[in-house]
């Protein structure tokens, strides 16, 4: 078996690619692209002539199956249609379909559309957890933003532009005004950042075009705890099976809340659960 490359591609400007990955598309047997055409601009402007195949979410096994075989007799570059492939794109069934056989899988690190969001953001970097797209039914999209609003870690979440305002919103309703950086066409001719409150970014992008990432501050001490949001994340624990004091030590670790102001906020979530 040959080997699998991760080649990160370019998530707006064409010349934010790394020599390395020129390099290697140039020389594998085949590129798995998520997007032949936009990959197909890619090369072209670099004059690489390696054969292309389409590789993308619902590929399905065949093509798996298809781009193992080719890893008989060479290697191959798997490509999303922009970033890091496996993140948010397409790759996660084909690496582990590849380490099953045997097959080396190696990164070819690029430009990554959430940690470049993170570093202009101006909110905390030293720890952050990576959402990804969220649900686009708005029940389930609340219930991961009730499940994560007493998170600490600085919050990265990728957002289409026809959701942009229908998630802030929900934002709002599940984790209360807090500092965000909405991050709008990273790397290409509109780049823009816009930092202030989730409230603030709501009434600013009126008319959202573009390809957005939010960074979102996490919940800082009692200053960002508010009712709704501290009664959704025990009920979280609640469903979960956890146990009143378990819960209470969480949450005590998590924010500078007293313990018997947790507790009773337990107990009155018990009880309008039971009351219901």
């Amino acid at each position: 078996m040959h080997c699998l490359y991760l080649v990160a591609t370019p998530i707006g400007n064409l010349e934010d690619i790394t020599l390395r990955a020129l390099r290697l598309l140039k020389e594998v047997a085949l590129i798995a692209a998520e997007d032949t055409r936009k990959t197909g601009l890619l090369l072209k402007k670099y004059g690489i002539s390696t054969p292309l195949c389409s590789y993308y979410e619902h590929s399905g096994a065949d093509k798996i199956n298809y781009i193992l075989k080719q890893l008989e007799t060479g290697d191959v570059a798997v490509v999303s249609e922009a970033g890091m492939p496996g993140i948010s794109d397409p790759g996660y069934e084909l690496v582990r379909a590849a380490v099953e056989k045997g097959v080396r899988v190696v990164p070819v690190p690029g430009p990554s559309a959430s940690v470049s969001a993170v570093a202009v953001s101006g909110l905390p970097t030293d720890s952050f957890l990576f959402l990804g797209f969220l649900p686009r039914r708005q029940a389930e999209r609340k219930k991961v933003l009730a499940k994560n609003a007493a998170q600490t870690a600085t919050l990265v979440i990728y957002e289409a532009p026809h959701r942009l305002k229908r998630t802030l919103s929900d934002i709002m309703q599940e984790l209360g005004d807090r500092r965000i950086a909405v991050c709008r066409e990273m790397t290409k001719i509109y780049e823009e950042v816009f930092r202030g409150t989730v409230s603030e970014a709501a009434e600013y992008f009126d008319d959202p075009k573009g390809e957005f990432t939010l960074v979102l501050e996490g919940l800082q001490g009692t200053a960002g705890v508010n009712e709704a949001c501290l009664h959704a994340r025990l009920q979280e624990m609640k469903k979960a099976g956890m146990k009143a004091k378990d819960a209470v030590n969480i949450i005590a670790r998590e924010t500078d809340l007293k313990r018997r102001d947790i507790y009773r906020a337990w107990l009155r979530r018990i009880n309008k659960i039971n009351h219901n």
